[in-house]
């Protein structure tokens, strides 16, 4: 590794192992990141599941004969995404508290690599979130969620959703930076958390009234729902795997711009 990287690595790391330190001895937002999925998980499948599952057949289709068994493979998926959204909230408000607490100016004065404060906080979130998405997948597991996805398609599951978890912490980190107030960032990313609820999460897409259903069908979340739920209950997939991940890499490209001219703009005073 040449000595120009070496520097932004290092200062990197530093920085990464600075944000998971602050994780341990403040675990209020690590917790709220792993408690809102599982309380959707057991709320949507052990209190709607019954009302709800009679609308989902066993391959996800609506008008089907459900029931709590079909219903928690149907919207396990989707609780699984939210576990990955869930993550953005944390990352809006740690970011905005170190901007606003001033440590941000310090660095700007420090012999360190700028984008390193960046990259600490995003990977340092990115690890948060991907615990709290095994944590819930593996409550769902216990819940009775039965995927037969292969090993190959596990192994692709868990790239979407990192992929989804980076793209969603960019644009959290642009949110806290844009925000003046840590109570302010706290909400800015209520949409994105929010937003599965209005896709196929909880339940199909043609069971909506006719303008939400547009909406549902074409909004982000839709087609990585559907092709989580393709890979891990094998059902069809479609153009839903491309446009997943053309999704993924479009919305963390707008996040990393955003966030770094976010970042580069004068000190706050």
């Amino acid at each position: 590794m040449s000595g120009a990287l070496i520097h932004p690595f290092s200062d990197s790391m530093t920085m990464l192992r600075r944000n998971l330190r602050h994780a341990l001895r403040y675990p209020a937002l690590t917790i709220s990141v792993v408690a809102m999925p599982i309380v959707m998980l057991l709320l949507f499948v052990y209190v709607f599941g019954g009302a709800l599952g009679t609308g989902v057949g066993p391959t996800g289709g609506a008008g089907g004969a459900g029931g709590d068994a079909d219903y928690i493979d149907y919207a396990a998926p989707g609780i699984i995404l939210m576990a990955a959204t869930s993550g953005s909230l944390a990352m809006a408000v740690s970011i905005s508290v170190d901007m606003t607490a001033g440590i941000i100016n310090r660095f700007r004065t420090m012999a360190i690599s700028r984008a390193s404060v960046l990259v600490g906080h995003v990977v340092g979130s990115v690890l948060q979130t991907l615990v709290a998405i095994t944590l819930v997948t593996g409550l769902a597991l216990l819940m009775g969620f039965r995927p037969n996805a292969t090993a190959v398609e596990w192994l692709a599951v868990l790239g979407l959703l990192t992929l989804v978890t980076v793209a969603l912490t960019w644009l959290s980190a642009a949110m806290g930076l844009a925000c003046r107030s840590p109570e302010t960032a706290s909400n800015a990313p209520m949409p994105l958390q929010f937003l599965p609820f209005l896709g196929s999460a909880i339940v199909p897409t043609d069971s909506m009234p006719t303008g939400l259903r547009w909406f549902a069908e074409y909004q982000p979340y839709t087609p990585i729902i559907e092709t989580l739920r393709g890979l891990l209950m094998g059902t069809e997939i479609g153009n839903s795997g491309i446009l997943a991940v053309a999704w993924c890499l479009g919305l963390t490209l707008v996040g990393f711009l955003w966030a770094r001219a976010l970042f580069r703009r004068e000190p706050r005073r």
